[in-house]
């Protein structure tokens, strides 16, 4: 698959050649973070914190707050890594520290040692010093320690001109389980599938920054073998996660709503692009697209407008009941357009009201003496608590999102109750 890449100078997307030379300016990193984030998680590298000439700390902090990100760029201690895993990091890359010693320390699956190398040679000190170590061999002393590598064919790196595949293959022999993501000199579609092939990611930047691969060609370059030739089965879910159809996809169809980052399918009966609510305005804009374990089919993640998605009018093709996610519509609902004698528009309208009741509730589920009444508490807190949520700007997606990082802290907070004045 491919991992797009930012690397980050001065508070600025940045695109060098080996590692020097900058070849191009890519503007607002959380620009770049919220149209690459569509592909999954996006490797963020401090560039600044690597050659030591300064930090761009508090913006990645930002960063990993709004997308999946793996970060990596000056981590040379343990307790640095830890931070940005506690921070929300999805994995960190570590490179020059990432000694056996060092790799014991952190979470095996969360970490990523970067190897660069030059001609087969492990190069240091931002790639002007060669260490004499083969990458190889580098690669196969770490390998029972980490869950992957980002193998960067220096030579390559920002010369959109090509790479070893080759040299990729043997890497990926060599880190047995660890998963190996080559970087330096991917410039096309046809490259990510033939990394693909070979059990390897692709971490690409120029290519992406300089229009030269599509973002959704690259998605779709690991797809298996289409039914009919060209088609793959789409199963389209909202942000919760909660189905609301199953649709089909081609080449063609996958690139447009990447691009256009819509709801944009194949329709078998007019065999032509179908763009979701162009007649009936229940719109999508496409948040995220994932593969499936085989490569066979694929997941839309969509933000689903108007009725919903099904063409009888409800939100999903299966009745799904009731479920927070319909709770939080109606309360939205409640909010967008208030109704007389409705207790959710009055809530909103007296915030003292609102507070008074969340102190309440929680109260009263605390006291709560069985679990039949423990539920009954529980139900009341969570109304209350979504009303205060979507009546702040937040939705459950916010939550569930900040809920995964704190579930990836590695060093847990005491758990203690504050002093109430």
């Amino acid at each position: 698959m491919i991992i797009p890449s930012i690397d980050i100078s001065q508070g600025r997307a940045v695109q060098l050649r080996r590692g020097r030379e900058l070849v191009l300016e890519g503007g607002d990193p959380l620009e770049r973070l919220a149209e690459f984030s569509i592909a999954g998680e996006v490797a963020v590298v401090d560039l600044d914190a690597a050659r030591g000439t300064g930090e761009n700390t508090e913006l990645i902090r930002a960063m990993v707050r709004r997308g999946r990100c793996r970060v990596g760029g000056g981590i040379r201690t343990v307790e640095s890594a830890l931070d940005w895993l506690d921070a929300g990091a999805e994995r960190v890359i570590v490179g020059t520290a990432a000694s056996v010693e060092f790799c014991q320390q952190i979470p095996k699956e969360r970490l990523i040692a970067a190897v660069d190398a030059e001609y087969g040679e492990v190069v240091v000190e931002g790639w002007e010093t060669r260490s004499g170590v083969g990458v190889l061999d580098q690669i196969r002393e770490l390998a029972p320690f980490v869950g992957g590598f980002l193998f960067t064919q220096v030579e390559h790196e920002g010369a959109m001109a090509g790479f070893d595949l080759q040299m990729v293959a043997r890497a990926v022999e060599s880190a047995g389980d660890a998963r190996v993501t080559a970087a330096g000199g991917i410039t096309t579609s046809s490259d990510v599938a033939a990394l693909h092939e070979i059990d390897a990611d692709a971490q690409v930047g120029m290519a992406l920054y300089s229009g030269y691969m599509s973002m959704g060609d690259a998605i779709g370059a690991p797809l298996a073998q289409p039914l009919n030739g060209e088609l793959w089965p789409t199963v389209v879910v909202d942000e919760l996660g909660a189905v609301l159809g199953l649709v089909w996809s081609t080449r063609q169809s996958l690139a447009a709503a990447v691009q256009e980052r819509r709801g944009i399918y194949w329709s078998r009966s007019r065999n032509e692009l179908w763009v979701k609510g162009s007649t009936s305005g229940n719109t999508q804009d496409l948040l995220a697209v994932d593969l499936d374990c085989d490569g066979d089919a694929l997941r839309f993640t969509v933000h689903q407008h108007g009725a919903g998605f099904c063409h009888s009018g409800s939100r999903s093709c299966w009745d799904s009941g009731f479920s927070f996610g319909s709770l939080e519509r109606i309360i939205t609902n409640r909010l967008e357009r208030p109704e007389p004698g409705s207790g959710t528009s009055k809530l909103v309208g007296d915030p003292e009201l609102l507070n008074a009741k969340l102190l309440e509730e929680a109260g009263e589920l605390a006291a709560a003496a069985d679990a039949d009444e423990a539920i009954h508490e529980t139900a009341d807190l969570l109304y209350f608590a979504l009303v205060r949520l979507r009546a702040a700007g937040g939705n459950l997606a916010d939550v569930q999102a900040e809920l995964h990082r704190r579930n990836g802290r590695v060093r847990r907070r005491p758990m203690r109750a504050k002093a109430i004045s």
